[in-house]
């Protein structure tokens, strides 16, 4: 394959919706390993250098019933589809609960089906990491809480839209520095040396599936964003900053966006 372009062109697919639409086209289920060639081919038709799918990754049972009981969103929902029910919310493709591609889209076999479609049109993929937060069930949650922004019972009971209980931990919400807390997402600690460890090795997991990373909302994890967002909550700031360590660690695997 050419080497990537200085400026690449990259499609964005949300992988869900583009394979509930290829379902109803074809009547029949339609997975990453059976969406048709002549897809394919009609993406590459676009010209595109690659494509980026979004949402491929495990989508969290416990951030659907938080969305479930969460009003505004429920409101949403309803105006954009009427008789919106339960089954209809497959969950945020960025609450993710485990960096393994959803079995409902195919799993890994799925995406390294569709990662040979494109290679062999002369596309690469991209595919999605979520550097500042992760799913209240993803699995460092009982095993790691260090690796999270921690609170207290108290925090729990003055802010409870900021923090969740989760296996005898109070851990914070995802958040930027001027929005309220995303409530069904757990904020990982930039600070932490085992959670930078934890991450080279999740990107390097990724790297292996694919030809570029989109970090969504990067610039939370810089020193001096996560520091003034977090405060002493992040403990001693590091002399680095995670991208560089990323950058330097998995660079010669992928190539890195953030867009």
């Amino acid at each position: 394959m050419k080497p990537w372009p200085k400026h690449p062109v990259i499609y964005e697919i949300n992988t869900w919706v583009w394979l509930s639409e290829l379902a109803q086209k074809y009547q029949r289920p339609v997975s990453l390993c059976t969406a048709p060639p002549e897809e394919w081919d009609q993406i590459a038709s676009l010209g595109f250098d690659a494509v980026w799918l979004m949402g491929v990754w495990e989508r969290s049972p416990a951030g659907i019933e938080i969305a479930m009981r969460n009003q505004g969103l429920l409101e949403d929902f309803r105006r954009a589809l009427p008789d919106f029910s339960s089954d209809d919310n497959a969950g945020s493709p960025y609450c993710v609960r485990r960096y393994m591609v959803d079995e409902r889209l195919g799993g890994p076999a799925g995406l390294a089906a569709a990662r040979e479609m494109l290679s062999n049109r002369g596309i690469r993929l991209i595919l999605d990491f979520v550097p500042n937060h992760v799913a209240p069930d993803h699995p460092w949650a009982s095993t790691h809480p260090e690796y999270f922004i921690q609170g207290d019972d108290e925090d729990l009971r003055k802010d409870p839209a900021s923090f969740i209980a989760v296996e005898g931990s109070v851990l914070a919400c995802g958040r930027d520095p001027y929005f309220p807390a995303w409530p069904d997402v757990l904020q990982l600690n930039a600070f932490n040396p085992g959670l930078r460890s934890a991450v080279v090795e999740t990107v390097q997991q990724i790297a292996e599936q694919c030809d570029g990373v989109r970090c969504d909302m990067a610039m939370l994890m810089m020193s001096n964003i996560f520091e003034r967002t977090w405060g002493s909550r992040a403990g001693v700031r590091p002399p680095r900053t995670i991208g560089p360590l990323l950058s330097r660690r998995c660079g010669r695997a992928i190539r890195s966006f953030s867009l």
